[in-house]
């Protein structure tokens, strides 16, 4: 080969497609989950962690990590369907982070405290619900009263000497009477509901 075919050679070479850098697609720049970049470990395309531990959310991994270790997470996520990893992963979040509050009982101490105020609101919500039952009862015997008194005083003014305003004021008194009574029995603030 002369210098001319070495010359056109290399020249054929430099001006190859594959060998100039503008022409190279550019590879599609991949960011590391939470996990892998805290393992400090290449991620790869099908990371099983990437979907649930993003990389603005550093700590969720952390602190799921430090509970039940990176082992275990990825067998326990490999062992599930993709359907049920959203639900476990959250649970070992949460579950984690139970435990680095409290070391003894963690999930366990969480739930005794919310069952614990479940029973208080209950307790309060029967006292409540008592306490409604009497006031109602002192209602409707209070109305009997009121009943029973105005029963004796119409009784007092049919006994009673007639004046001359008598016939006058007498329907009066009763269309009262019925008005006053209506208003108690069927307009009772007890007869609305205390909440929602």
């Amino acid at each position: 080969m002369d210098s001319n075919d070495t010359a056109t050679g290399f020249h054929h070479l430099s001006s190859s497609p594959t060998s100039s850098p503008t022409s190279t697609p550019h590879a599609a720049i991949h960011s590391p989950c939470a996990a892998c970049k805290i393992l400090r470990r290449r991620c790869a395309d099908k990371c099983v962690l990437a979907p649930y531990f993003p990389p603005t959310e550093p700590l969720k991994f952390t602190t799921a990590h430090r509970v039940f270790g990176a082992s275990n997470i990825i067998k326990l996520l490999q062992e599930l369907p993709a359907s049920q990893r959203a639900d476990a992963v959250s649970s070992m979040v949460y579950e984690a982070n139970a435990r680095i509050r409290d070391p003894v009982y963690g999930c366990a101490g969480a739930i005794f405290q919310l069952q614990k105020q479940v029973s208080e609101l209950q307790a309060q919500l029967a006292r409540a619900h008592a306490e409604l039952i009497n006031l109602q009862a002192q209602q409707k015997n209070l109305i009997a009263l009121i009943c029973m008194e105005m029963a004796e005083t119409r009784q007092d003014y049919c006994t009673a000497p007639q004046s001359t305003n008598a016939p006058a004021d007498s329907p009066y008194m009763y269309q009262n009477d019925a008005y006053f009574l209506d208003e108690i029995t069927h307009i009772s603030v007890w007869d609305e509901p205390l909440w929602i």
